[in-house]
């Protein structure tokens, strides 16, 4: 076997019995790169000489209980890692080199991770295809003339085409679980609070989430186990007990409650999508599980309140970049001039639209209209999920309405790209938890993702469920042909 094939577990269990060495993965890792990313364009910034330095550290560490140690995982570009160029796809940060460690990367450095590079994204990770990024856009490795979703499509590409063994993602409406669900990966966006968000640059600061993206739910459940944790640094981090999620992890669904909302079978889906989720739902029943149609009332709001509540925060988020503290600039006749041209050729278009967006709906005479009526929609999203879970365990939906797209297919349609995420941005506005597995592939082969939705807190479950639909029914074995 091709070691860069290899999921975390795997390669801990051969680094534990001293059968690999974290030189021999690394360098079959760093091969895969070379050989793809021209054609895949999944990393910004590769960084082998800082991994080859980290692998000759641990020749003399202690491997300890870390499952991490050893293994290359790549992380979005838009978490910040001292010394390493940080662009979020931006030409506004193109040279930008942090002084500072996000917590999650210092977590993942703790356990003995390699860094194996930064990952391409939607520019300050807005967009639905990785599109929107300021420097290339990313292929699908199933179909390089597709999308890989967005906006953590970078790192999902570089887990679907073995160009790392794991990598790390952000999730504003979508974006770790869409791009897996098109990739043909396993993406988990944690509760809200799970994980520390010091050190990602901030999007949308209340919906923002940090998470894996791995070729098995089982690796997604060592990752969380590292990163997951309150931090005095991110004040809206939740300071709990971290159980073992992996112990979670059953081949069985009996005793479970499945929930299956009726919102989310819609008109326009693609066929071979709901084919393939209804099948999935049907192999979970199978299992053990009781399956019970659900209501979510309000979902057909979400992504018009996700619009308003997510490009007002990017708005406030992204005035700090005005070209005097960090980052481009570009000098005008004067203080306002050099702000107007630093921001209007350092941002997108993507970025410009949706901080323009924002600004208006939270200017005055317009911010109880739009900002505090997407807000109150936002609550009664959250208290149909509250509902719902009185009444099952886990609610199980498609992950998106569509397989991966063309490039190119709607860069001309803002509001159709932003469609991509409709049944994906309910969740982020419940703050709750929720994974996107394979479950089939369509007559084009490429694949379509099951998503499950958890209570807060409770990756556990969802965990659970996964682990236990994905082991039955094998989707996870089919890899990339490149």
């Amino acid at each position: 076997m091709e070691l860069f094939r290899l999921t975390i577990a795997e390669a801990s269990g051969l680094i534990s019995k001293k059968e690999l060495t974290p030189s021999d993965l690394l360098e079959s890792v760093f091969d895969r790169i070379g050989a793809l990313n021209t054609s895949v364009g999944a990393y910004i910034t590769v960084t082998k000489d800082i991994a080859v330095e980290q692998s000759g550290r641990l020749l003399t560490g202690n491997r300890g209980n870390n499952p991490l140690y050893g293994v290359p995982i790549a992380v979005k570009d838009n978490m910040c890692v001292k010394g390493v160029r940080t662009t979020c796809a931006s030409k506004i940060l193109e040279n930008f080199i942090p002084p500072y460690e996000s917590t999650v990367t210092s977590k993942l450095q703790e356990a003995g991770y390699i860094l194996t590079g930064k990952t391409n994204l939607d520019e300050f990770a807005m967009g639905s295809s990785t599109e929107n990024s300021g420097f290339f856009t990313t292929k699908n490795p199933l179909d390089i003339t597709r999308a890989p979703g967005g906006s953590s499509g970078g790192s999902a590409a570089a887990v679907a085409a073995d160009m790392c063994i794991a990598a790390i993602g952000s999730d504003t409406g979508g974006s770790i679980r869409q791009p897996a669900s098109f990739c043909g990966v396993v993406g988990l966006k944690p509760t809200y609070g799970l994980v520390s968000r010091f050190g990602l640059v901030a999007f949308a600061s209340s919906l923002d989430q940090i998470g894996p993206i791995t070729k098995t739910v089982e690796d997604a459940a060592i990752v969380l186990n590292v990163i997951a944790g309150g931090d005095f640094r991110d004040s809206t981090s939740a300071h709990i007990d971290i159980p073992d999620y992996t112990a979670s992890l059953q081949s069985d669904l009996s005793g479970m409650k499945v929930g299956i909302p009726e919102e989310y079978f819609i008109d326009g889906m693609d066929k071979e999508v709901e084919t393939a989720v209804r099948a999935a739902i049907t192999e979970m029943k199978r299992l053990g599980a009781e399956v019970v149609s659900i209501r979510l009332p309000h979902t057909a709001y979400a992504v018009a309140a996700y619009y308003i509540i997510a490009t007002s925060e990017a708005s406030s988020n992204l005035a700090r970049y005005d070209g005097v503290k960090y980052g481009m600039r570009v000098s005008g006749s004067d203080l306002i001039g050099t702000y107007m041209e630093t921001r209007a050729k350092g941002f997108g278009q993507e970025v410009k639209r949706r901080i323009m967006l924002g600004t208006y709906a939270l200017s005055s005479g317009y911010y109880d209209a739009y900002y505090k009526k997407a807000q109150q929609v936002r609550t009664l999203i959250k208290r149909d999920f509250d509902e719902a879970f009185k009444l099952v365990d886990v609610i199980a939906t498609p992950t998106s309405p569509t397989t991966a797209f063309k490039i190119g297919e709607k860069t001309d349609d803002p509001l159709q790209m932003y469609l991509s995420d409709i049944f994906t941005i309910s969740v982020n506005l419940a703050g709750a938890p929720a994974i996107s597995i394979p479950c089939g592939f369509a007559s084009s082969g490429l694949p379509v993702g099951l998503q499950l939705i958890g209570r807060h807190f409770d990756e556990a479950t969802i965990l659970r469920a996964a682990h236990a639909y994905e082991r039955a029914a094998g989707w996870y074995e089919r890899r990339p042909s490149i």
